[in-house]
């Protein structure tokens, strides 16, 4: 058997300008973070001949063709080298929730099959085939931070040129300001998931054709991102949760789908009971909302009473790696 833990991810600034349709024209910069919060891929070889998969449904086929399941039939469409195996997939939080679980899935399902096959990938290997998987064969309208943090691991900044090429540089951050953010950096599921593709979908589109406003925003939220690492570096918590309010408000005006009236009036809860910045976490629409607080006590017992369930985490430095 083997056992492949990709973790999941927060996205801290600069999201969206990820994708191809921005960074073509002006280069990107983001920061992510891991989480402790993982997918996990398991393969082993079955007695008998057939691809046997376990994920939220289960699929039992004699040839990779007649797979339902977009991104594992790509993967093995490229990768299986004999049609005996069996894929079980389990996550610690559900798909579809804004923390990356598609990009996490891609990259633990490829270092999977790598280690059946005993073949070798290194990480930007590995990340660049996740990518094209997602991106150019399935042309989802995603972006490259997904599938490089849950790779890379720890709290990262990225950048992408024109052509596409990514570094990767940890950001300099003392352990006082990690157990800082650990302590006042909390988590709330909104109870709403959503398909990221809708809102994905109408970033990309105008910013293909140009439209002036879309461009400028993703600007000014690449910029916010270049700040957010300068604050982060000094130890600025309260700075980096301002930026973050300022995040969220460029990030609103990107769709008219980006939130609703429920989330707005959670969030603007959250500030008047001890929060002093925030967003949620991914595409929008739905999924997680991130708040920075001074006094999380306080905040917790306040969203309690909304009924928000939280997923406390750390933030995970290993990236996507084989635990058995």
């Amino acid at each position: 058997m083997i056992i492949i833990r990709s973790p999941l991810r927060i996205s801290i600034g600069g999201g969206g300008t990820d994708i191809p349709s921005y960074y073509a024209k002006k280069g990107s910069f983001f920061i992510s973070a891991a989480i402790n919060k993982y997918v996990y891929v398991t393969i082993t070889k079955p007695f008998e001949k057939g691809i046997y998969l376990k994920y939220s449904e289960i699929e039992k086929v004699n040839s990779v063709n007649k797979i339902s399941h977009k991104i594992i039939k790509e993967v093995l469409k490229k990768e299986l080298i004999e049609n005996k195996i069996e894929i079980t997939t389990l996550t610690d939080i559900p798909s579809k929730t804004g923390l990356g679980s598609s990009g996490s899935f891609s990259t633990a399902l490829l270092k999977a099959i790598y280690s059946f096959n005993n073949k070798f990938i290194g990480k930007m290997d590995l990340a660049e085939k996740a990518c094209d998987i997602e991106i150019n064969q399935l042309k989802q309208p995603s972006g490259k931070q997904d599938q490089y943090i849950s790779v890379y691991g720890g709290i990262s900044e990225f950048r992408i040129n024109k052509s596409g090429k990514v570094k990767v540089r940890n950001l300099n951050i003392s352990s006082n300001t990690i157990s800082k953010l650990e302590r006042n950096l909390l988590l709330f599921f909104t109870g709403f998931s959503r398909n990221s593709s809708l809102i994905l979908n109408e970033q990309n589109e105008k910013t293909k054709k140009k439209e002036s406003e879309i461009i400028k925003n993703l600007d000014f939220v690449k910029s916010l991102g270049i700040e957010i690492k300068k604050e982060l570096e000094n130890g600025n918590c309260e700075n980096f949760a301002q930026l973050m309010n300022t995040h969220w408000t460029y990030k609103l005006k990107r769709s008219k789908n980006m939130s609703n009236s429920s989330i707005d009036n959670l969030y603007s809860y959250a500030l008047k009971n001890g929060a002093l910045g925030g967003k949620l976490i991914g595409a929008g629409g739905g999924g997680f909302l991130l708040f920075y607080t001074n006094n999380p006590k306080k905040l917790r017992n306040a969203l309690k009473i909304k009924k928000l369930e939280e997923v406390s985490f750390k933030f995970d430095y290993e990236g996507v790696k084989q635990i058995f």
